[in-house]
């Protein structure tokens, strides 16, 4: 059983969409889209230096592009089922059937704009904590006034909170934490932080009609697959500023029975986690063109006829 899956933000690198561009339809497709959300993703993609794309309000549609131009030259895919790490859900909605490429798209450049006003309210950011066990973790971050903003298994709890608590937390680390690292992002994502921005993307859903999920989708939320299109709508929207469980995806995609896992452009984060969690299960992260070989290779030994 296959499981496709998204990145979310930090996973972006300059320069990283130029060798997709040169597969057929690809430089038409995302000038289609940058023209549907009034933002050039082309130029993102491939010129822009790190600073431009760390920005929230251009980074979260240019991922979901990604995810979704890589999985378009991947192919005929029919997974056991789809989830997404933060904004990824937005990819894998797509990739359900949910919501079409231009409306995810559109959705989350609004949510994008919106998570940065917010952010822009309070210096605010994340750290990666390496190693560790929650339940001292947790505590420990609590008490600094931080909150765990993405608990992502495999020994990995990401902080999130005022820069003044995260500078606490670099001089007071929870123990067995081995190291403490800054995340390329511009705000306290999946927080309280973030309250401002989940009105804005709510006005913004009720004017969607979602489809029910094709596959079965898995939400960050708590792990739990999604029936329905208006529930996946609904958690995409609560999403923002509530913590992402993606140790609890990992359980359920265990559950399900799952073999192997893709993860979209630019993978790497989630298919790292999910080599020291998920043991056995094959992994394709696509980072570059070149991987696509490998990740039909993986299709087709790991999907049901």
């Amino acid at each position: 059983m296959l499981v496709l899956v998204a990145p979310g933000q930090g996973a972006q690198t300059p320069g990283f969409l130029t060798p997709w561009l040169d597969l057929p339809g690809a430089a038409d497709r995302l000038a289609a889209w940058s023209d549907a959300i009034g933002l050039d993703l082309v130029h993102y993609g491939t010129k822009a230096d790190a600073d431009d794309i760390r920005d929230t309000a251009v980074a979260q549609p240019l991922l979901v592009a990604a995810g979704l131009l890589s999985a378009a030259a991947l192919g005929d895919v029919n997974p056991g089922a789809v989830a997404g790490h933060s904004v990824g859900e937005f990819t894998a909605a797509a990739f359900a059937g949910v919501l079409d490429d231009t409306a995810a798209l559109k959705l989350v450049r609004t949510r994008g704009l919106a998570m940065a006003e917010a952010a822009a309210i309070a210096p605010t950011g994340m750290s990666a904590l390496l190693g560790g066990d929650p339940e001292v973790t947790v505590p420990h971050l609590e008490k600094l006034g931080l909150t765990p903003a993405n608990v992502n298994g495999a020994g990995q709890i990401v902080a999130a909170g005022t820069l003044e608590q995260l500078a606490a937390l670099d001089a007071d680390k929870p123990e067995g934490v081995r190291r403490v690292v800054a995340l390329k992002v511009a705000g306290a994502f999946h927080t309280h932080h973030m309250a401002p921005a989940v009105a804005t993307l709510d006005q913004a859903a009720r004017e969607l009609s979602p489809s029910d999920p094709t596959v079965t989708y898995v939400s960050n939320k708590d792990g739990r697959s999604v029936d329905t299109g208006a529930e996946v709508l609904t958690r995409l929207v609560g999403q923002v500023a509530s913590p992402v469980r993606w140790d609890l995806c990992m359980e359920t995609f265990q559950a399900l029975g799952a073999t192997a896992l893709i993860e979209v452009c630019p993978g790497g984060t989630l298919t790292g986690i999910a080599k020291r969690a998920l043991p056995g299960v094959a992994t394709v992260a696509l980072k570059t063109p070149d991987d696509l070989d490998a990740a039909r290779t993986l299709v087709a030994e790991h999907t049901a006829v």
